[in-house]
């Protein structure tokens, strides 16, 4: 068996919600306190799995984390039963409440930064959790995040699960979404790309104003050297600060890239054409062949509507017969800019021979398109057995998902709908529920 990329995706959780708790994220804040359906946001995530397996690709399941979680609460001073928990979070402030309930890990784009065994020194997989510390409630993943990649990927032999870099500002680390792993053959060493915002001990270096800066130069300095590539293998680059104002919080808003195609929007990277230049250059001498870099201009797609179509956030995968597809949220399609880009690519010379569209709408009124639900993870012939298997998409384990949700997800769910006890039972419930099927232990509620 050759080296294969499967895609991890996020099962959205069953407290799915609009709270608008990530600053600057733009769709976030604009549909704060907007009614969610968390039944419907999962089945819209399965879809998408099952489309992305119909196209012959590996695809699997990461579970929710647990929620709501309680010990965060009785961490900041609150006691009592459960309810009692939830009644006084909410009356001191409904965001603790909130953040309590998150089911942001549903974008495991943000849980590690990963890189596959061909680029490292001891020929092991590599797995970093992300501290995710520039929001609280995304912090809170952290701890969960890192014991359900160690029961995946349990075998030591063929993987590395880091602990999470330290969880200080200066360490802040958002993961796979600011990192890009550009490659020739996937089962050689290829050319990653690691993207900061922010060189949090040096000042004088360039910064947003606006919005905070995800990602620091000290964090990706220290994947690199952690994940122990060579120095010829790996590039620091910075996020142009001014697309992080215009609400580009993580580079894979502005940018993909997959194999030996780049494709992104001229902000997304501080002195872009030198920068493209010279990852065209290290390419070559990494990969060889060509690197197909489509870039489109703000004249043809303007800041903003890069950031409300998502177009950089669509994910392109290799299908088995050699050739690429572009999946990207429905948004895309709306768009008439975005729209003429993506006729463009096609009709362009490389190797993106098809377009499609899939509604995501839950989870993009939350700012996560295609590129947010997935962790990419390249494995070769040995790790391929190696890893959980039951998390491995099938028809069989699609249907038993399905019909899990259908039976323990609400249709709607509320800021005022967090306060019921009876929420408690039900994510208690589903978790056992999930467990059974997916055979994680560590998913059990008590």
């Amino acid at each position: 068996m050759a080296t294969l990329e499967f895609n991890f995706d996020g099962l959205v959780g069953p407290t799915h919600n609009y709270a608008g708790l990530s600053h600057g994220n733009v769709a976030s804040k604009k549909h704060q306190h907007s009614v969610s359906s968390p039944r419907y946001a999962a089945l819209q995530g399965l879809e998408k799995m099952k489309f992305v397996r119909d196209l012959g690709i590996e695809q699997c399941v990461l579970p929710p984390l647990h929620r709501p979680k309680l010990e965060f609460l009785r961490a900041i001073g609150f006691s009592g039963t459960d309810s009692q928990l939830i009644d006084k979070a909410f009356a001191a402030d409904p965001v603790l409440l909130a953040i309590c309930y998150s089911a942001s890990n549903m974008w495991t784009a943000n849980a590690a930064t990963i890189s596959p065994s061909a680029d490292t020194a001891d020929g092991r997989l590599h797995l970093t959790p992300a501290n995710l510390v520039t929001n609280l409630h995304r912090a809170l993943e952290a701890t969960d995040t890192t014991r359900i990649l160690r029961a995946i990927f349990a075998d030591v032999q063929q993987f590395q699960v880091h602990d999470p870099l330290p969880a200080t500002a200066a360490m802040s680390d958002e993961g796979a979404a600011n990192h890009t792993r550009l490659s020739g053959d996937i089962s050689k060493a290829g050319l990653e790309t690691l993207v900061y915002g922010v060189s949090h001990l040096d000042p004088s270096k360039p910064r947003p104003e606006k919005f905070p800066a995800r990602q620091t130069l000290e964090s990706v300095t220290a994947l690199a050297r952690r994940h122990q590539l060579h120095e010829d293998q790996f590039m620091l680059l910075q996020q142009n600060p001014g697309a992080i104002d215009a609400g580009v919080f993580h580079n894979d808003v502005i940018s993909v890239g997959h194999e030996n195609v780049l494709l992104c929007h001229q902000w997304a990277f501080a002195n872009q054409s030198s920068t493209l230049k010279q990852i065209e250059e290290r390419f070559q001498a990494i990969c060889g062949g060509e690197l197909f870099v489509i870039e489109f201009g703000s004249d043809e797609l303007p800041i903003e509507d890069a950031v409300t179509s998502y177009l950089f956030n669509s994910q392109i995968v290799t299908r088995p017969d050699g050739g690429m597809s572009l999946i990207c949220p429905a948004d895309c399609e709306q768009s008439a800019a975005a729209k003429a880009c993506t006729d463009k690519i096609i009709q362009s010379r490389n190797p993106i021979s098809e377009v499609h569209f899939l509604d995501l709408r839950q989870s993009m009124n939350n700012g996560g398109g295609p590129a947010c639900l997935r962790l990419r993870v390249q494995l070769n012939d040995q790790q391929q057995s190696s890893f959980h298997q039951n998390v491995r998409l099938t028809d069989a384990l699609y249907s038993q998902l399905t019909d899990w949700v259908m039976k323990y997800y609400r249709e709607e769910l509320s800021a005022d709908d967090l306060r019921d006890p009876k929420l408690i039972t039900e994510t208690h419930e589903a978790c056992d529920a999930l467990n059974k099927i997916l055979e994680l232990p560590i998913l059990q509620s008590a």
